[in-house]
């Protein structure tokens, strides 16, 4: 017993230092020892009790060998017993009894492992929310009226729906990352909500939904209605507004069905709400950026593993799926959209995404991808040959893009444009691709065939974050943008064969800075002999994994 008490006090001092997760297995393993030993005890005492045909010293013997196993028995469950009260000592102190309401979406209560108390989605507070809202009505004209849907669901079949993802104008206003809602921004007002009401059969099938009482307390708003009140009160509202602003692409039949939606729109009132919102989205606060910075790192994490593994495993779909599970186990939502995964003359469609090929040896891979964590994206691009060589033609067109790419990050800081760093990507790519023979001449459509895509956009909650503000704007510092040149060479291509069938990307986030640049992507390699080193001398644990 002394020594089993010694076993118990080791891993009364393990057991602390489990999550609740590790502890459930571990009292699982606990129980199912305990029957386990329990049968085996029992098993050993009906092999030892005395048959009624033995000798009387035989059966002496047998009943001080079946006392002896009876003494083994009492004592295991003394200490199994002992073992597991402490396990479940354990265990109710690591789970809170502290109630929660399920809203539907993760709060400080329900997951404290993933968010700090005072903020309504994680990494970002409520004030923030509060000061969203604050701005969004400095730029909303008086007397005018905002109205923003949640995005809608969208069925895969009749009862399948795709993984939900919310409207980011909603989500960057609200907070609130579930379908079904409503929401009113005005002067008059500030933020009216309304909500939707879940029947006992949504909660029994979907499980819990936000509702009139979390918009008050959660997402702060100021007023909240069940949604079978919008009819009585915001045709009212509307009716009374100078101005009506909406998110075109996520209007809804709720709101937009009704009778004084539809006057205001047939007199010219109704205008899109993304003018405002892009603007306030475009400059990332630092709570912003810093998901911004681990949506990043995770994307760059992800890929990295992902380019060892490519030396074993040269096939589209793998990559592909390779990708997505090393995001996912570091704690991304979702991919920010899906891979490209285009292997030889795959990797010149630019937004390719079969992803269902084998790399044939000696063709390169370009992967474009990126994940979201918390409502942020990331976006990256990186070209390589799972081999471990480049072909001289590769080095060689690979080195001009490598180059571009340098060259262009360093344009970027605060006064430069988008616009005018594309067009020195240009300049650059026209001189190096017609030194090198790929261009035979300077007109612009021959070099348009082969690069038709900007050198860049803005990234923030969506990929091409902030569309409605202009190229040309001059950057500022909180503002992330893309730095992606490329070369896209198909197989019909009329020029040398030798370049035939050759995509190449490489594609940076970048973070405008007070003083210049922060390259979001850095830490994934570009060089090529940093690329060639990684593959040639770092995936041998890839390789000792497929042998076993």
């Amino acid at each position: 017993m002394r020594q089993s008490r010694g076993l118990f006090r080791k891993f009364v001092n393990f057991s602390v230092a489990l999550n609740p997760e590790e502890l459930h297995f571990v009292l699982v393993q606990v129980l199912v020892s305990y029957e386990v030993l329990g049968l085996c005890a029992q098993e050993q005492l009906g092999r030892r009790r005395p048959k009624q045909n033995q000798s009387k010293r035989k059966q002496n013997a047998d009943s001080r060998s079946s006392t002896t196993s009876e003494n083994f028995a009492q004592t295991l469950k003394n200490e199994m017993n002992l073992w597991l009260c402490g396990c479940l000592a354990i265990f109710q102190r690591t789970y809170s009894t502290k109630k929660f309401v399920d809203i539907g979406q993760p709060t400080p209560a329900s997951h404290p492992q993933l968010m700090k108390e005072g903020e309504i989605t994680p990494g970002i507070t409520a004030e923030e929310y509060i000061s969203r809202r604050k701005r969004f009505l400095e730029l909303l004209p008086e007397g005018s009226v905002a109205i923003l849907a949640a995005a809608p669901e969208k069925m895969m079949t009749d009862v399948v729906p795709y993984p939900y993802r919310q409207d980011a104008d909603y989500l960057y206003l609200t907070g609130c990352e579930q379908p079904g809602g409503v929401a009113v921004l005005s002067h008059e007002f500030g933020l009216c909500m309304f909500m939707p009401e879940a029947s006992a059969h949504d909660v029994n099938w979907k499980g819990p939904t936000a509702g009139v009482h979390a918009a008050l307390e959660v997402f702060k708003a100021e007023k909240a209605y069940p949604m079978r009140k919008i009819q009585e009160i915001l045709p009212d509202t509307i009716s009374r507004s100078s101005k009506l602003f909406h998110n075109r692409e996520a209007a809804v039949q709720t709101y937009a069905q009704l009778e004084a939606f539809r006057e205001a729109d047939y007199h010219g009132k109704v205008t899109n709400l993304s003018k405002l919102t892009h603007e306030l989205r475009w400059i990332k606060s630092p709570a912003e950026l810093k998901l911004m910075r681990e949506s990043a790192s995770i994307a760059c994490q992800a890929l990295l593993q992902t380019m060892l593994h490519s030396k074993i495993h040269p096939y589209e779909g793998m990559l592909s799926a390779k990708v997505e599970y090393e995001c996912k186990m570091r704690g991304a939502q979702r991919m920010a959209f899906n891979p490209v995964v285009g292997g030889g003359p795959n990797a010149a469609v630019i937004h390719y995404s079969r992803n269902d090929q084998k790399i044939e040896d000696g063709n390169l891979v370009l992967m474009d991808v990126g994940c979201e964590l918390h409502g942020y994206v990331s976006d990256l691009t990186r070209t390589w040959p799972p081999c471990g060589r480049f072909s001289p033609v590769q080095e060689e067109l690979y080195d001009i893009i490598l180059q571009t790419n340098k060259e262009c990050l360093n344009l970027c800081k605060p006064g430069a444009n988008l616009l005018e760093i594309h067009n020195y990507s240009v300049r650059m790519l026209r001189k190096g691709l017609k030194e090198i023979g790929v261009l035979y001449s300077d007109r612009t459509d021959h070099y348009n065939e082969l690069n038709p895509t900007s050198i860049g956009h803005y990234l923030g909650m969506d990929v091409h974050d902030s569309s409605m503000v202009s190229y040309d704007r001059p950057l500022e510092p909180g503002v992330v943008i893309t730095i992606e040149p490329g070369i896209y060479i198909p197989l019909s291509f009329d020029g040398p064969e030798r370049f035939r069938g050759i995509g190449i990307r490489i594609e940076d986030e970048v973070l405008i800075t007070e003083t210049g640049y922060e390259v979001l992507t850095g830490s994934l390699p570009k060089e090529i002999k940093h690329m060639e080193s990684l593959l040639n001398n770092f995936s041998h644990g890839f390789q000792m994994e497929r042998a076993l």
